[in-house]
């Protein structure tokens, strides 16, 4: 069936959350730093991991290793922050929490917002978001969600653990984001070749990286507004760059 890898994947996070906040309530507030902190760095390297691997490539005469897309990914990053900038899509987010956080009676929770942000944007641009999504709508194959979810489950634990309920709620973009993936990608299948994959596993984990800045020296970046890198590099794939 095409798509339950979505649901999956929103129900391991609303799980994962839960017990999150379960465990918010045996630890002492230095505790909760030091742990967000942790997943700070855990999602940094994740998301350099992946971008590296995308932009290194060995040589033909496979001794030394070259780069690849760096024009792209700069170009891509700039006229994506300036359409980013311009809608202010990290504002829509923050007023979208601010709503889900009086609506849950969370008016009195000072993190939520930035709770809900951080989780959603972390478990919903990666490349496995990305590519699964893709290879569910075409393919009915949900394996990579299916793994994306399990990953997705301990992180939001771990981040709810600190940062509260409000990254209970980021199942929300993933259902919303990963299902549109998915429903466009039956329709535009043709489109989606080797090398549009590949660049959009390169931006969505830069902007993996700037969640862990964010993370780890509380929101330096609007990665948000960030988000239509992505399309752009689609748009650069076709155009040759």
């Amino acid at each position: 069936m095409k798509g339950l890898g979505t649901i999956i994947n929103a129900l391991a996070i609303l799980a994962g959350g839960i017990l999150g906040i379960g465990l918010k309530r045996f630890l002492k507030e230095h505790y909760q730093e030091t742990i967000m902190k942790a997943a700070g760095f855990a999602v940094l390297f994740l998301g350099a991991a992946g971008a590296l691997s995308k932009m290194l490539v060995v040589s033909d005469t496979g001794t030394t290793l070259t780069t690849t897309g760096t024009m792209l990914m700069i170009l891509s990053l700039a006229v994506g922050a300036l359409i980013g900038e311009i809608i202010d899509i990290d504002g829509l987010f923050e007023r979208f929490g601010e709503w889900l956080k009086h609506r849950t009676g969370s008016d009195g929770d000072s993190q939520f917002t930035n709770g809900f942000v951080s989780a959603s944007l972390t478990v919903s641009i990666g490349a496995m978001a990305i590519i699964g999504s893709i290879q569910d709508g075409i393919y009915g194959d949900y394996s990579t969600l299916l793994a994306k979810a399990v990953l997705d489950f301990i992180i939001v634990m771990i981040m709810a653990s600190s940062m509260g309920k409000g990254c209970v709620f980021s199942f929300i973009p993933v259902a919303v984001l990963q299902g549109s993936m998915t429903v466009l990608a039956v329709a535009l299948s043709g489109f989606m070749t080797t090398a549009v994959l590949d660049n959009l596993s390169l931006v969505g984990n830069i902007l993996i990286f700037c969640v862990g800045v964010n993370l780890i020296w509380t929101k330096t970046i609007k990665v948000a507004n960030l988000l239509p890198s992505l399309v752009i590099a689609i748009l650069f794939t076709y155009i040759g760059i």
